[in-house]
């Protein structure tokens, strides 16, 4: 079905609204009415019978991959369970250096979807005997990214390589020459940048529409509950020797590797980077200058070598004119949850990857959004309670509250689902990457310096050839 097909069909049902009924009601008689109304109803989901058919037809006529998945921990799982949901992949090799429990289940998951898979410990000899690979999905920590995605790319593989690209620039950048040197594809897991709810935002809200007008001030979070540390079964551990030769100390190391200097980033870059990444999509630009501040508040050192709680500020010189972000992220209360929130003089737009949340709220200055609740890029206002309906008397210092719109995207699909299928439509040659090396070294700068801010205890600049390779 095509774009603009797809488009008239949903402004068609967007058009069934409360606002219009009562306005239509005073033009046309009440049973023309209903019978326009059903007539919209039923070209609407006649459109939507049609795109699932050419949906269904687009998926069998699709190139089958062949493909394996290295590292087969929690987020190797997460990525396993959106895969399966896509068509013409054809599983392999899965790649783990804990045999005796990541490797052995995933091997055992895939063959009951079908899939006769080999399953290897060390990446090279994977390498050396799959010889009918396509591309690779890499899932391993962070400290290994630069090694196993420059290696896969080398042996002429196409490569979707989670985030954080690298725990280290250097890293980050030599997997980015190799994507150059090779012409193999890499794309960096940076799953939003897919996401129909944020493409939506940018291309047709801020692009479009201009409908917050000029950010300023962009804030976002991400607040987690405190958690114990990752232990695991005595039957299932893995022998020392292993361990130091792939660069663990010990099993609670090796379980808890997102908490270790030299292994992984902390909180700021585990979760930080997914909305750092939208601060400079949305914005436009990359941070001028950087002001973090850490602590251990919570956590014990010895257990968790980073920072449990994480505050940032990042300076930003817009096409549109100067900005300021704020983050955080700390892990001992998940009140409110993850999303970020970019204000401008006309209008805040609130946005998750979490389905609950994604409102707009236009300013009172602001021209009207009626344009673009009938093109359906946003939904009818939900009416707050009027000023001349309520007792209280605003202070001269307070404005009224704006009214709530929603963005009209729902998404039931794993988060990661169209990021994959993104990659997996460009190895076929069908699409252009969403998130390439270019954007994830972008990304891997703004981040990483944070810890570094941290560090210094003082507020450190930018330069724009930091972020070019």
């Amino acid at each position: 079905m095509s774009k603009e097909k797809k488009e008239s069909a949903a402004n068609e049902n967007k058009g069934l609204d409360r606002r219009d009924f009562l306005q239509g009601s005073a033009t046309l008689p009440v049973l023309g009415l209903f019978g326009y109304a059903l007539h919209k109803k039923a070209s609407y989901d006649k459109a939507l019978r049609e795109e699932k058919v050419a949906e269904e037809q687009v998926q069998e006529d699709l190139q089958p991959l062949n493909i394996a998945l290295l590292g087969a921990g929690e987020q190797g799982y997460v990525l396993l369970n959106a895969m399966l949901k896509l068509p013409n992949l054809n599983f392999k090799a899965v790649c783990d250096i804990w045999e005796e429990f990541n490797l052995k289940k995933t091997v055992n998951i895939l063959g009951k979807y079908g899939h006769e898979v080999n399953g290897y410990v060390d990446y090279r000899d994977m390498l050396e005997k799959e010889k009918d690979l396509d591309a690779v999905v890499i899932a391993t920590p962070d400290f290994w990214h630069a090694e196993h995605a420059i290696a896969c790319m080398e042996a002429g593989l196409d490569v979707y390589c989670e985030k954080e690209m690298s725990n280290t620039l250097e890293g980050a950048r030599k997997m980015a020459e190799a994507a150059r040197r090779t012409g193999k594809l890499l794309q960096i897991g940076h799953q939003r940048r897919s996401h129909p709810k944020y493409i939506h935002s940018y291309e047709h809200l801020l692009t479009e529409a201009e409908i917050l007008g000029r950010i300023i001030t962009v804030n976002g979070q991400w607040n987690r509950s405190a958690q114990p540390q990752r232990g695991w079964s005595s039957r299932y551990e893995i022998p020392q020797d292993r361990l130091k030769k792939y660069g663990f100390d010990n099993m609670r190391q090796f379980r808890n590797w997102r908490w270790f200097k030299g292994l992984g980033g902390g909180p700021i870059v585990d979760l930080g980077s997914h909305q750092i990444d939208i601060y400079n999509w949305f914005l436009g630009s990359n941070p001028v200058s950087v002001s973090a501040r850490g602590g251990h508040l919570y956590y014990p050192k010895d257990t968790h070598e980073w920072y449990d709680t994480v505050m940032v500020i990042y300076e930003y010189e817009t096409p549109k004119g100067p900005a300021q972000a704020f983050y955080q992220t700390q892990t001992t209360n998940s009140s409110q949850g993850y999303f970020e929130t970019f204000m401008g003089d006309q209008g805040t737009l609130v946005i998750s990857e979490s389905g609950s949340r994604g409102s707009l709220y236009r300013e009172p200055t602001a021209p009207a959004w009626d344009e673009w609740i009938r093109k359906g890029y946003i939904s009818p206002p939900k009416i707050q309670e009027m000023q001349a309906e309520s007792e209280a008397v605003l202070d001269v210092r307070e404005t009224l509250a704006p009214d709530e719109h929603k963005i009209p995207i729902v998404f039931n699909d794993p988060y990661h689902l169209p990021h994959l299928s993104n990659f997996f439509n460009t190895v076929r040659g069908l699409e252009t990457l969403n998130c390439p090396a270019e954007i994830g070294y972008e990304t891997a700068v703004a981040v990483l310096k944070v810890n570094e801010s941290i560090e210094a205890n003082r507020k450190l600049p930018f330069s724009e050839d930091e972020f070019h390779v």
